[in-house]
C-alpha cells in the first residue's frame, strides 16, 4: 500500500445514494465493503462525514434561521450520519470508533488526538463527528484539521465525480480533466476543491488530496495503492 494512514473525507449527500434525502442502507453496505478491503490490508483509516442529507446550516441560514444554531444542528447531523457507518462498518466486522467534537458521551467517545492515534494504531476505524466543534467551519475544514493531528498520509476525498476538471463534467462534456495538479494551479484556475480555510490549511502543512469517485466499487483500494485514479493535489 502507498499509504499506511489515511483520511477518507465523505459528503453526507453520498450516504443519499439514489434517495432524495436521508441515509441508503445500500450505499453505506457498498462503502463499508470498500473500507474493509484497505483495513485488511493494514492501512489505517479515519473518517470525517459531512451532514448535508440531513441538514445544512449555510441552508438554513439562507432561510432566516440563526447561523450558530444551524450549525450546530450541522454538527449533530454529521454524528447521526457517523452511527450509521460506524453500525455497516461493525456489520462488516470492522472494530470501529466514533469520536465527537461535541460532547455526546452516551453514543460517541469525546475527540481526544493521541486516543484516536492509539485506536488506529490498534486496526480501529475512528469516525470523527461533529465538525469541528465550532460553528462557521465546514467538514472540509474538520477533515483537514483531523488529518494533520492524527498525522495521515493523505486526505482521500469521496466525491460523485472521477477527480478535478477545468468546468462542471456534469455540465459540460467538453471538461478536462486534471490527473496531477498543484495546490497553486487550483487557486490560480479558481477551481473549486474544498472551501478556502481547509484548501490553505491542507497546502500550509503540505497534506495531498486526492478527489476521486468513491461509488465505484473498488476505487478506494486502487488510490491507497498508488494507481493513478481521480486527482492528485499537491505542492
Amino acid at each position: 500500500m502507498k499509504y499506511k494512514r489515511i483520511l477518507l473525507k465523505l459528503s453526507g449527500e453520498a450516504l443519499m445514494g439514489t434517495r432524495q434525502y436521508g441515509i441508503d442502507p445500500d450505499r453505506l453496505s457498498e462503502y463499508a465493503q470498500d473500507i474493509k478491503t484497505i483495513v485488511d490490508k493494514g492501512v489505517e483509516v479515519a473518517i470525517v462525514i459531512g451532514g448535508g442529507n440531513i441538514f445544512r446550516g449555510v441552508s438554513g441560514a439562507s432561510k432566516g434561521m440563526d447561523r450558530v444554531q444551524g450549525d450546530h444542528m450541522g454538527m449533530l447531523a454529521t454524528v447521526i450520519n457517523g452511527l450509521a457507518l460506524q453500525s455497516a462498518l461493525e456489520n462488516a466486522g470492522i472494530p470501529t470508533r466514533l469520536q465527537s467534537a461535541i460532547q455526546i458521551n452516551e453514543v460517541a467517545e469525546p475527540f481526544i488526538r493521541r486516543r484516536a492515534m492509539r485506536h488506529l494504531e490498534k486496526g480501529r476505524v475512528v469516525i470523527f463527528g461533529g465538525g469541528t466543534g465550532n460553528p462557521y467551519f465546514t467538514t472540509d475544514s474538520a477533515a483537514v484539521l483531523r488529518a494533520i493531528e492524527i498525522e495521515a498520509d493523505v486526505i482521500l476525498k469521496g466525491t460523485r465525480v472521477d477527480g478535478i476538471y477545468n468546468v462542471d463534467p456534469e455540465k459540460d462534456s467538453k471538461a478536462i480533466k486534471f490527473d496531477n495538479i498543484s495546490f497553486d494551479e487550483v487557486l490560480k484556475k479558481g477551481l473549486k476543491v474544498m472551501d478556502t480555510t481547509a484548501f490553505t490549511l491542507s497546502q500550509e502543512n503540505e497534506l495531498p488530496i486526492i478527489v476521486f469517485d468513491m461509488n465505484k466499487p473498488g476505487n478506494l483500494l486502487k488510490v491507497v495503492s498508488g494507481e493513478n485514479i481521480g486527482t492528485e493535489v499537491n505542492c
